[in-house]
């Protein structure tokens, strides 16, 4: 018996613990679900609830209509945010192996951030420091996730193009980031594996390509966009 109950646990089979928390570390219906929601007591991977505000989602006129904004133009903001808060958990708290940010609309899931880190001690650490912190006005919720694999809790039929449930799917809608940026950031540990000097080299002839606009970009939106 115990065997078996260990076989389902997180599963759609399990009739006690959810199995939607299992797998994204969110459940639509929250504190009502009538299965439980098992929060880890440590974990690689922390979730920051609610901190991305998608512009093509929140924009709007003075006179209440959605305003446009265009798709380079929510690339850029999106890729700002996320080497901004990247960089934040790398320098603050330890070497990140994966981010995602959730382009949901739904409650539980619109504008969570995953942070999965290589040691549970810095999962924990960064916990409860962000708790004590403020972005965009506004304070920060984080909380260690049980999300281990990301391939379980994305929605495949995104990726490919084919869902029909739209932002209010209830399986991860995982944003990516531009190419450049990707190699950019996740590039930067095997730099460090070089002599620092050919690693500074490769490091700024990568960052130049680009840094110059996203700084100027950053002056022009600075009061627009929240920053840490």
């Amino acid at each position: 018996m115990a065997e078996y109950l260990a076989s389902i646990f997180g599963t759609e089979k399990d009739k006690v613990n959810c199995s939607f928390y299992f797998k994204i570390g969110a459940c639509r219906h929250g504190d009502r679900c009538s299965r439980l929601h098992n929060k880890p007591t440590f974990s690689q991977t922390i979730a920051l609830l609610n901190i991305y505000r998608n512009p093509q989602n929140t924009a709007q006129s003075a006179d209440g209509l959605r305003s446009a904004v265009s798709d380079v133009e929510m690339q850029e903001h999106y890729d700002e945010f996320f080497e901004e808060v990247f960089t934040e958990m790398e320098e603050k708290y330890g070497e990140v192996e994966e981010m995602n940010v959730c382009d949901n609309l739904g409650d539980h899931l619109v504008g969570n951030v995953y942070v999965k880190f290589r040691r549970e001690e810095d999962a924990e650490k960064a916990v409860m420091d962000l708790n004590n912190r403020w972005f965009n006005g506004q304070p920060i919720h984080a909380e260690l996730s049980p999300v281990t694999d990301f391939r379980e809790a994305c929605c495949r039929q995104y990726e490919m193009g084919e869902c029909t449930r739209g932002g209010f799917c209830n399986f991860m809608h995982l944003k990516p980031i531009s190419r450049e940026l990707r190699r950019e950031l996740y590039g930067r540990r095997r730099k460090r594996h070089r002599s620092r000097s050919r690693s500074r080299e490769r490091r700024s002839r990568s960052r130049d390509r680009g840094r110059k606009d996203r700084e100027r970009r950053r002056s022009r939106d600075r009061e627009r966009y929240g920053r840490f």
